[in-house]
């Protein structure tokens, strides 16, 4: 997620200056001087399905993150500067192209969404306030499902990403308000009892989603533009952490990552709406991209694709407003390919 002013997130959090980013962007020619990645000329045409937000007055912002379907197929989403009273969980019918707030509160500014495979909750990642809170799926019953510091340390949790048992994966996005490498992958194990640091010393941990085999975690660094990948054992434990892709974004930086049935990653970027896809071996193979001229829009933070098909759904946001783009993903939807 992108830099958000602090007056902005002080006006939705009304815990002061708090900064947050909607994650990342790339170029697609590489940079100056480099040669372009290959499959970089590939482009993926994204046309506009809806608007779906307007910019909030009082926060001066809006910002759609967190795209994921339910088990009817209905897709839901996060408007991460929305202000008390205003909808921050909604759901979209694509169909009819519209969409209604399912939850408000006075006070979190949700970052991710995702249904767990264990309960069929939709959790929410508060990244203001380190906290990780559930739903019903239609937004009712909210619980806080996990608070506190862990490792002795307060947490700015981004993204989501469930294992096969709905244990939940965070990136904790520290250090990014200072520059710092103190960002961390954080597990909690599904009754919300126990959280464990898995990886710590990343560079403002942004994206994660886990592979398509469940074998292991990729992970996107916002402020080094590189994604990661952490291989896990049987029981959830990081076993190696490697650089796995150099995204050279210029003045984007690294958003969510969803993953599709084949392996391959959808990188969101911040600073450009585009998308940059890799295969798992560090390939690029394309860049999603909408209309040229399009005004207004800054960044394309997220991605969905539909369970079993290949229409992708694709959060955009900036002065113009939070809309939702469509493409044709290069393999079919799975869990993985809600992106945080």
């Amino acid at each position: 997620m992108r830099r958000i002013p602090a007056l902005s997130l002080a006006a939705v959090t009304l815990a002061g200056a708090v900064t947050l980013t909607a994650c990342g962007t790339e170029t697609t020619g590489g940079t100056a001087g480099a040669p372009a990645a290959a499959g970089a000329d590939r482009t993926l045409r994204a046309t506009k399905v809806m608007r779906v937000t307007a910019v909030h007055p009082s926060t001066g912002m809006t910002l759609l993150e967190g795209p994921t379907f339910d088990a009817d197929g209905a897709l839901h989403l996060v408007d991460v500067t929305a202000p008390a009273g205003e909808p921050k969980v909604l759901r979209v019918d694509l169909r009819k192209k519209t969409a209604r707030g399912v939850h408000t509160d006075a006070r979190g500014a949700y970052t991710s969404a995702q249904f767990s495979p264990y309960d069929g909750r939709l959790y929410l990642s508060d990244y203001a306030h380190g906290e990780v809170v559930s739903t019903a799926p239609d937004g009712s019953d909210p619980r806080t499902f996990f608070a506190g510091n862990v490792d002795g340390a307060p947490m700015n949790p981004d993204d989501i990403a469930f294992d096969r048992d709905g244990n939940l994966y965070l990136s904790d996005s520290r250090g990014l308000s200072t520059g710092e490498d103190r960002g961390r992958v954080v597990r909690i194990t599904r009754d919300g009892e126990q959280a464990t640091v898995l990886a710590d010393g990343l560079a403002a941990t942004n994206g994660i989603s886990f592979d398509a085999d469940y074998r292991g975690l990729w992970i996107s660094e916002l402020t080094e533009n590189r994604i990661s990948y952490l291989r896990l054992d049987a029981g959830g434990a990081v076993t190696s952490r490697h650089t796995a892709i150099r995204v050279d974004g210029g003045i984007a930086q690294t958003d969510s990552i969803a993953v599709d049935a084949a392996g391959n990653l959808y990188q969101g970027l911040h600073g450009r709406p585009a998308m940059a896809v890799y295969d798992k071996h560090g390939k690029r193979l394309a860049t999603v991209e909408i209309p040229a001229g399009t005004a207004g829009l800054e960044s394309a933070t997220n991605v969905a694709v539909t369970p079993g098909g290949t229409t992708a759904y694709m959060t955009v946001s900036g002065p113009a407003g939070g809309y939702l783009y469509t493409f044709d993903a290069l393999a079919k939807g799975v869990r993985q390919s809600n992106g945080g």
